[in-house]
């Protein structure tokens, strides 16, 4: 096969698999790698559904990121017939006085300040109109509500299958259950290393997720903590319907004596299906290579006593599926898009700290600009690496 390209990505998961399909939609040459066929479960992109809203309460330089990838997913939507992005509101619980933290500390604020800025339709809730619109959720009279009525949720794998098809049709090469190895770059050529080939580009964007330390030096590798976490699907000991889109939203809830929240989804299969729900822990850290997929009988129960029976009553203690996810986390929580250090010709992407699904798609525009134009449209100078020098 042809082993020069303009361009190589390798890792075809949520930042990867956008930029593939925006470097091929302009018409560049770009190969597209994955040690695994996407889409896997073995990254930070799978799990049935991710939240998407666009008032973005880890900081409000975000917001562009989330706007322009609701267009995206809306134009994959129609150009494969998939459905990708689902609205169903989304309501965020918190109060003043919280003790969990989600990301960032000023989460809440953050997001009413995100949604004032570019105007994005909203209302905050007190305690009783929590309950009396979505009675689901058994919230504390000091508890108050972010709610987005454009919120909603993606469907990762399907969003991954579409850009890589659609990538294709534009004329990508990918190719899949191949692992890089290395790269270097001289006199302005890449080359990568696999475990089968060796390629040679102009341009290479790294977008391999919890793999990353593995391909980056050591100074650089422990700025990125690998992080294992659960999801959850509990059964409804009621009637599903209380628990579908039409009736219950996404949800972050930021809870008071814990040190972290909960957040969830509608259910979307039916009576049997149960409703998605999961926390986040940040004390123990992990590899892409030997974290423990499996859940323990001990995590089901541990979640289901201290994060969903007392918020969910309608919830039952049967667990009908798990399933672990990765995230790469930076210190600060924010994403790195830049150059690497060492090579100019070189573009890290995607350790985006379990926030970064919902952006994937205009960050695959942004990596295609600044691969083919030197620059990007929308402002990312906050995703510098640098900023960890200071």
């Amino acid at each position: 096969m042809q082993k020069k390209f303009d361009t190589i990505v390798f890792g075809l998961g949520a930042m990867g698999s956008a930029a593939l399909y925006q470097l091929a939609k302009r018409g560049n040459k770009v190969l597209g790698i994955d040690q695994f066929t996407p889409p896997h479960i073995f990254g930070s992109s799978h799990g049935d559904t991710r939240i998407t809203r666009q008032a973005i309460g880890e900081g409000e330089q975000y917001t562009p990121l989330s706007q322009r990838s609701y267009e995206i997913w809306r134009e994959l939507e129609r150009k494969t017939g998939k459905k990708l992005l689902e609205i169903t509101g989304g309501l965020i619980i918190s109060r003043g006085a919280k003790t969990a933290i989600n990301h960032v500390s000023e989460f809440f604020e953050n997001t009413i300040k995100a949604a004032k800025k570019y105007k994005i339709k909203h209302e905050v809730l007190d305690a009783s109109q929590i309950r009396k619109r979505f009675p689901q959720f058994n919230v504390q009279d000091n508890e108050v509500g972010y709610y987005e009525p454009n919120a909603g949720f993606l469907r990762p794998e399907e969003c991954v299958n579409a850009q890589i098809s659609m990538a294709k049709k534009y004329g990508a090469t990918t190719l899949t259950n191949e692992k890089v190895t290395s790269f270097s770059e001289k006199v302005g050529v890449i080359k990568v290393k696999t475990n089968l080939n060796e390629y040679e580009a102009k341009k290479l964007i790294v977008s391999a997720g919890p793999w990353l330390p593995t391909l980056i030096d050591p100074k650089y590798a422990k700025l990125f903590r690998i992080i294992r976490q659960v999801l959850f699907w509990f059964d409804v000991k009621t009637s599903i319907e209380r628990f579908e889109s039409k009736n219950f939203p996404i949800f972050i809830w930021e809870l008071q004596g814990e040190k972290q929240g909960i957040y969830g989804f509608p259910a979307i299969d039916g009576q049997k299906g149960g409703v998605k729900i999961a926390s986040e822990q940040y004390e123990t850290t992990t590899t892409a290579d030997t974290v423990k997929r499996e859940v323990s009988k001990k995590e089901i129960e541990i979640m289901y006593k201290n994060f969903v029976a007392p918020y969910f009553p309608d919830l039952s203690d049967k667990c009908i599926k798990s399933v672990s996810c990765l995230y790469t986390c930076t210190p600060d929580s924010h994403f790195v898009i830049d150059k690497h250090p060492k090579y100019q010709s070189v573009i890290i992407a995607s350790p985006c700290s379990g926030h970064g699904f919902k952006h994937s798609a205009a960050i695959g525009e942004v990596l295609a600009q600044l691969v083919i134009d030197g620059k990007s449209q929308i402002d990312i100078s906050s995703f510098k690496l640098n900023r960890f020098e200071k």
